[in-house]
């Protein structure tokens, strides 16, 4: 990924592959829509399309404006399910006792989410929405809103190749996890540097972070 200007960022998103690394992820301001369903489906399609456009509206519209602006940052999601089976066989795929097949999409829930870097903040993308709802017709301009999110102590690895083979680096991140002396706590996060579209699927890259706490004594 590109150099932000800023060191600490920088560190959590350049991630060597295969190994698991602790950090400490500090709040940060992201653009976000909330979804449920297969992450192939029409509804996260069409929200990462509104993220996109309303992440490069604020850059260019701050560029024009002040003469500069920062990057426009990965997509990003956070994922998880609220049903207790579908809980159950998440808990199992992490502990490479079951295929990602055996869960039902339908039960996924995500928010999809671009990180905003400084000095844009809720005031400019608020109107960054605006000025995008005035302009394009997408449905899930209407939900998009700037959040701050502190994931604190988190666990991180990177994924390189398919999504579908994902699985394989969610069981090295969790083994590592429990060795580590801790536990998941939170949303599955992932970090999507590679564009389906114009890489390989061999050559995807995916940084796959689980914010952690330390295993409580039974």
């Amino acid at each position: 990924m590109k150099s932000t200007g800023d060191p600490m960022i920088d560190a959590l998103y350049n991630v060597r592959k295969g190994k698991v690394e602790f950090v400490d992820v500090p709040e940060l301001g992201y653009l976000v829509i909330d979804g449920v369903g297969d992450p192939n489906g029409e509804g996260f399609n069409d929200a990462v399309q509104a993220l996109y456009s309303v992440s490069y509206g604020a850059h260019f519209a701050l560029k024009k404006a002040s003469g500069a602006a920062p990057q426009v940052m990965a997509l990003e999601a956070l994922w998880w399910v609220e049903d207790a089976d579908a809980a159950v066989t998440m808990e199992r795929i992490a502990a490479g006792e079951a295929t990602i097949s055996e869960s039902d999409r339908a039960h996924w829930r995500w928010t999809a989410m671009i990180m905003q870097l400084a000095p844009l903040d809720a005031a400019l993308i608020g109107q960054a929405i605006i000025a995008t709802k005035a302009k394009k017709d997408i449905a899930s301009l209407s939900a998009a809103r700037y959040e701050r999110l502190a994931e604190g102590l988190c666990a991180q690895i990177m994924h390189i190749g398919p999504y579908a083979t994902e699985p394989i680096s969610i069981v090295a991140l969790h083994k590592a996890i429990a060795e580590h002396g801790s536990q998941p706590r939170g949303r599955h996060h992932e970090i999507y540097l590679g564009d389906p579209r114009t890489s390989a699927p061999d050559k995807l890259r995916t940084i796959l972070r689980q914010p952690i706490q330390p295993i409580e004594p039974s």
